[in-house]
């Protein structure tokens, strides 16, 4: 029973310091969960991204296509398509960035590997895609997310860290007097179960020697949780990127956020087969997350630009949003000691039945 409430739950919450940090915006619709019916594939040019063809060119698709390719190297293991997640909240900036840049499309292209992209926002789903052979690589899937997916058998390890951001994710109260552990006992919070949203809740309760029993805890959306503190249905709303920034422009109480109690792990995972079995794709997704990396740090008012631009907010909410994210590749023994941590809550948590030694998910 367990496993079947295990897998139930789905987590997707997700090396430039700009400003200070606050969470951002016009729309509240991070952190939503899409099932995997919902998912929408787009082609390798991403037309709607207004990155694809150039009017114009006096070339066409297949020409230009043959001359990207021309004398290129392609795929050792003959591999012709690459399906990678798209996902943009709470402020997945690499993400945006790549696909504003066409940065997978080009380079893979000169592959002869075509690139294409599921919006799936739920981590439960995006995991099942992976196992599938849906989707290729998870790029921005949640340390709980993974953890969960080994807990259960499937094949699934992490290439590289994409974000850590605890202070992105924090637990909102009209309330100004909720100020301690002590002060929620018998109220009601809300917030999406199994993510680091529901970690940072149990963390936080811990400092006072209390447990989330203590508390009327509802299994609930970002969005619908800050609806219903918006309502009065709910004292606390656990509530991460722009949707805690709005509660915060609002003039809402932080409670507290995850420094000092969650790592707010992010990571990029693909299964281990399919890394055995293309090491020269796999290089060139290491290759061009450096690619991605090198634009944000060199271009930072145009990076801003672009976020903004795709999530619907302010250039200042932003920039206020970014300086809580670490966004660098490589992974570190305090990386790996989050994942450890986040394991070992979510056994205690009875999300997994048996204790996880996370090194097992990293390529040694």
């Amino acid at each position: 029973m367990k496993k079947m409430v295990a897998m139930g739950l789905a987590v997707c919450m997700g090396v430039m310091s700009l400003s200070g940090c606050a969470g951002g915006s016009k729309n509240a619709a991070a952190g939503g969960e899409q099932t995997a019916a919902e998912q929408t594939v787009t082609g390798e040019n991403g037309a709607d991204q207004g990155g694809a063809g150039q009017a114009g060119s006096g070339q066409s698709g297949a020409e230009q296509a043959g001359s990207d390719q021309a004398g290129a190297q392609k795929a050792a293991s003959g591999l012709d398509k690459l399906v990678f997640t798209y996902v943009t909240s709470p402020l997945n900036v690499p993400t945006i960035i790549e696909r504003n840049q066409n940065i997978f499309a080009e380079d893979f292209g000169k592959m002869g590997i075509s690139v294409e992209y599921a919006e799936i926002n739920s981590g439960a789903d995006q995991t099942q895609a992976l196992a599938s052979g849906d989707v290729q690589v998870l790029y921005a899937v949640g340390a709980t997310s993974v953890i969960l997916s080994a807990a259960n058998g499937a094949d699934i390890k992490v290439l590289n860290m994409y974000s850590r951001s605890p202070k992105a994710f924090s637990m909102y109260a009209k309330d100004d007097s909720l100020t301690s552990p002590e002060s929620l006992k018998g109220k009601t919070v809300a917030g999406p179960a199994g993510t680091n949203l529901h970690e940072l809740l149990a963390a936080y309760l811990a400092t006072g020697g209390m447990t989330i029993q203590d508390v009327n805890y509802v299994n609930m959306s970002i969005p619908d949780a800050k609806a219903g503190l918006d309502g009065g249905s709910v004292d606390v709303a656990l509530i991460a990127g722009a949707t805690a920034y709005q509660a915060q422009q609002q003039g809402y109480h932080m409670v507290a956020d995850g420094e000092g109690l969650i790592k707010a792990i992010i990571a990029v995972a693909v299964r281990e087969d399919f890394y055995n079995e293309n090491r020269d794709v796999i290089d060139r997704l290491m290759a061009d997350q450096e690619k991605i990396a090198a634009f944000m740090r060199d271009n930072q008012e145009e990076t801003l630009k672009i976020v903004a631009q795709e999530l619907d907010l302010d250039e200042q909410a932003v920039k206020d949003m970014y300086a809580c994210y670490d966004f660098s590749l490589d992974v570190s023994d305090e990386d790996r000691a989050g994942f450890q941590k986040t394991a070992d809550f979510m056994l205690e948590a009875g999300m997994i039945e048996e204790p996880l030694d996370v090194n097992t998910l990293f390529f040694q």
